[in-house]
């Protein structure tokens, strides 16, 4: 497995966690350092063997399976010739913009820019749609009980936790950040209607923590949700659409695996581009996996008559710009991701910038268009998505141009 480093993809706070913590030091417990390994092996019988003495913390069948092992179990089996034992990517938060915090009781506008952007609509005041869709948002964890989400919340699972691959029921959000992205997606203004909306605030949530209280997590657990909420969908027989504001500079195969293996059973995948800045091919993983749409960030700045391409922004492969036809590290949609208020992990609200914050704007207009058009299959859904992009061209921002391009991709679907 190709070694890569997951972060959540938003501008909040500065911190310095990139690099410096990409490997941090293994779990402790009862004095031993644990770390997670993917056991892999075409010797049917050693895998069987190795699967007896350790815990399988997930399978992922021909791609081995990861479990927790002590570092001196971890440099025996590393000696064992009929194993290929690697260990699982860690999971950080990235190394942020400058953004401008912002809480309150209740929030200073109820359909933000970025509300107004989607619907065309300037003068909005609530939002609708998203009927008996799933949005599973894998992230941080959400506030369950915040007034604006707590009406929509149908499954809340941690799959964060170093000894336990999976606790139903639990999904606390010590960081905030994905609190705030469910609350673009669905947050429906709270039962006293004085709250914030999200784009579809019909829609139910599915609060998957795959990272801790830090911003920190596994590939493995990461594979794991994104696997479980396409399960989830086939099981139940509802549409789900998968949001994930995190990201790699580089491709990780369990992860890779698993959102082809969600969009080969029916859900929607939807990721961050990345906030590298405008250079060519900066776009990250998974957002560069041909089977996940990648979302661009958008400025409240009007530039050539449309919005502007935030700089922060990661870009996509030049070689592929002006086809219409998505491949791997290509950027294919943009929604708005600058100074987004949303909610907070306090009970109020939050402004804050990235493609984390782009990402969910497009989720949640995944959710209201499915809920529309009950009779699409998740790449029907896809190609309406491009097809409202397409019929509103981003022209603002370095390397945005007329049609395809590598900066905004098809353009900015809308609501209406």
């Amino acid at each position: 497995m190709k070694k890569a480093f997951f972060t959540l993809t938003t501008t909040i706070l500065m911190v310095t966690l990139f690099a410096v913590s990409a490997f941090a030091s293994p779990e402790k417990e009862n004095g031993n350092d644990w770390v997670r390994v993917l056991i892999e092996s075409t010797n049917e019988q050693a895998k069987n063997q190795a699967k007896e003495k350790y815990d399988v913390r997930h399978d992922f069948g021909k791609q081995g399976f990861s479990t927790n092992v002590t570092e001196q179990q971890y440099e025996a089996l590393q000696k064992n010739k009929n194993l290929n034992v690697t260990k699982v990517d860690k999971v950080s938060l990235v190394n942020q913009p400058q953004a401008t915090g912002e809480r309150s009781s209740t929030p200073s506008d109820q359909t933000p820019w970025g509300m107004e952007a989607i619907y065309n609509d300037d003068s909005i005041t609530a939002t609708d749609g998203g009927d008996d869709i799933r949005v599973a948002v894998l992230d941080t964890g959400s506030k369950t009980d915040h007034v604006d989400l707590e009406e929509n919340v149908e499954q809340c699972k941690d799959f964060s936790r170093f000894f336990f691959s999976r606790v139903d029921g639990s999904c606390n959000d010590i960081n905030g950040h994905g609190t705030h992205v469910a609350g673009t997606v669905l947050a429906d203004g709270g039962a006293d209607g004085e709250g914030i909306f999200g784009v579809a605030p019909d829609a139910k949530l599915w609060a998957y923590k795959v990272l801790g209280d830090l911003g920190m997590g596994f590939s493995d657990d990461i594979a794991n949700a994104i696997r479980h909420a396409a399960d989830q969908g086939q099981e139940q027989g509802v549409k789900v659409v998968i949001s994930m504001s995190l990201g790699s500079s580089g491709e990780d195969s369990l992860i890779t695996e698993a959102v082809n293996y969600a969009y080969n059973n029916g859900a929607l995948v939807v990721a961050a581009a990345g906030n590298d800045g405008d250079g060519e091919d900066t776009i990250g993983y998974p957002g560069a996996v041909e089977n996940a749409i990648a979302v661009a960030a958008l400025e409240d700045v009007q530039e050539s008559g449309t919005y502007r391409v935030a700089d922060f922004s990661s870009r996509g492969n030049p070689a592929t710009a002006g086809d219409y036809i998505i491949q791997e590290r290509d950027v294919e949609l943009s929604a708005p991701g600058a100074a987004i208020a949303s909610t907070w992990n306090d009970g109020g609200y939050n402004t804050i910038s990235g493609t984390s914050m782009a990402t969910p704007h497009v989720s949640g207009l995944a959710a209201k268009i499915w809920a529309e058009n009950p009779g699409l299959s998740n790449t029907d859904l896809r190609a309406e998505l491009q097809n409202r992009a397409t019929a509103n061209d981003i022209l603002g921002g370095t390397s945005a141009a007329e049609g395809d391009d590598y900066a905004s991709g098809f353009g900015f679907p809308l609501a209406q």
